[in-house]
């Protein structure tokens, strides 16, 4: 069994910047990540408000953070944690590689992806139907596609697929956008088409999506589209935080106090898995006090 101080669980923003700090205050640590570096962050087609770089992609951001903080940690991607149990002087931590005995653990679990939880939904899934522009994005240009939700990331989304070619329709089930103002111009300006009061309720196609039945207050039409995105949000990967006691709120986010501290001893959090205002520059920054936090518990 590997022995560690301090082992970070996921390596979005949060979890890399957490593991930089834990090791540049002294603490033996590792971060695992079931996926790659960056998580949903790198799902993100355009960051315009990431102080010090005026546009950058989400991708092209993950991988500047994780070339700066592999400089100090050890990040093991591709890994998955299956279980964390407490014991008497720590936790053990198993995975699907290995397992680890450490004295702290701060989870950076982040989100996964709302599903609308539709017919044809998981039929169609990679075959017309996505959740990530930037992965699947090109494979439509040029091509009529949908977007479902009404927040930056379904308007950003809508954006990106634009630059690309794509006939755009933007379907948000209210008849304002939650996306924030300046981004309601650009929706404009690239001549976006918006359904409002709409919302999907059955996808159709053969081996590939062709169409999307919209209700739009009681009256049901079809779109003809090559592909439908998804962005109507995300829920908490808190699992395993709640399996060793971690208190959770009504929506399933891990409860911290301001220092990243959560009710089980020497157990933290920070990032999207924690709620609040999800953005990667506050995650960087939950993700520093965390880990300062840890050191001032174990030190």
């Amino acid at each position: 069994m590997i022995e560690k101080e301090l082992i970070v669980v996921g390596a979005g923003p949060a979890g890399m910047t957490a593991g930089m700090y834990a090791v540049r205050s002294g603490l033996d640590s590792l971060v695992i990540e079931k996926g790659i570096c960056g998580g949903l962050s790198n799902e993100a087609p355009e960051i315009e408000n990431y102080p010090g770089l005026d546009r950058v992609n989400g991708m092209e951001l993950a991988s500047k953070i994780k070339e700066h903080v592999t400089k100090y940690v050890e990040i093991r991607e591709l890994e998955r944690v299956d279980r964390i149990e407490a014991k008497a002087e720590g936790f053990e931590v198993t995975t699907d590689k290995e397992s680890y005995h450490t004295k702290a653990i701060v989870m950076c679990t982040g989100t996964r992806h709302r599903r609308l939880g539709i017919k044809g939904e998981l039929e169609f899934l990679g075959k017309g139907v996505s959740y990530c522009a930037t992965c699947d994005g090109f494979f439509f240009r040029n091509r009529n596609v949908a977007v479902v939700g009404g927040g930056d990331s379904a308007v950003r989304t809508a954006l990106y697929l634009r630059s690309l070619g794509c006939q755009v329709t933007l379907i948000h089930r209210r008849d304002a956008l939650r996306a924030e103002r300046y981004l309601h111009k650009k929706l404009d300006e690239a001549g976006v088409n918006i359904r409002w009061n709409s919302v999907v309720k059955e996808l159709k196609g053969d081996k590939v999506l062709k169409s999307v039945v919209i209700d739009t207050r009681g009256i049901e039409d079809e779109l003809p589209v090559n592909g439908l995105f998804v962005a109507i949000g995300e829920d908490p990967n808190s699992e395993l935080a709640a399996g060793i006691g971690v208190n959770l709120d009504e929506k399933k986010y891990i409860i911290t106090d301001k220092s990243q501290r959560t009710n089980i001893k020497r157990v933290y959090a920070a990032g999207d898995v924690t709620g609040g205002v999800r953005q990667v520059v506050v995650a960087c920054a939950e993700g520093a006090v965390a880990a300062l936090s840890a050191y001032d518990d174990l030190i």
